[in-house]
């Protein structure tokens, strides 16, 4: 099932039993779609749809610090809520193994040995990794790498 009918069959499904935070998150994600789509005049691709969401993963988990910072532990637990059910459209996160081995292969097919070429491996693996594993933790397991 394409990823925009599985967002609205779960807007429905979350309508149905009343779960306002589920309800509320599938909704901002087809809007962000929606804008896209208008904006850009396209329909998007699944892959594109997985970008979206990745994204807006990315920007929950970077409110949380804020969140923190004004004690607001209220919209933590909500802003951990919605990543987790951001998540559940995501393809399934890499292991730390698996992001161990794409960032030697990296490291052995470019040749890098210190942070001047951190520009260069992260080109060769963010394709790789795409959806799958968040840029910050990736840039620090190459940083683990090269000095």
């Amino acid at each position: 099932m394409p990823l925009k009918e599985k967002l609205m069959e779960d807007l429905k499904e979350s309508m149905k039993s009343k779960n306002k935070v589920r309800k509320d998150t599938i909704t901002m994600v087809r809007a962000a779609i929606k804008q896209k789509e208008v904006d850009e005049r396209i329909e998007l691709t699944d892959a594109e749809i997985v970008d979206i969401i990745a994204k807006q993963v990315k920007n929950k988990k970077d409110s949380i610090s804020d969140f923190q910072k004004g004690n607001r532990q209220d919209l933590v637990d909500l802003t951990n809520q919605e990543i987790k059910i951001l998540l559940e459209y995501l393809p399934p996160q890499l292991s730390d193994e698996d992001l161990d081995a794409i960032v030697k292969e990296a490291i052995e097919a470019t040749g890098a040995q210190s942070k001047k070429d951190m520009g260069k491996l992260m080109a060769f693996i963010m394709p790789k990794v795409k959806g799958k594993a968040d840029g910050k933790h990736v840039n620090e397991i190459v940083a683990k790498y090269i000095k």
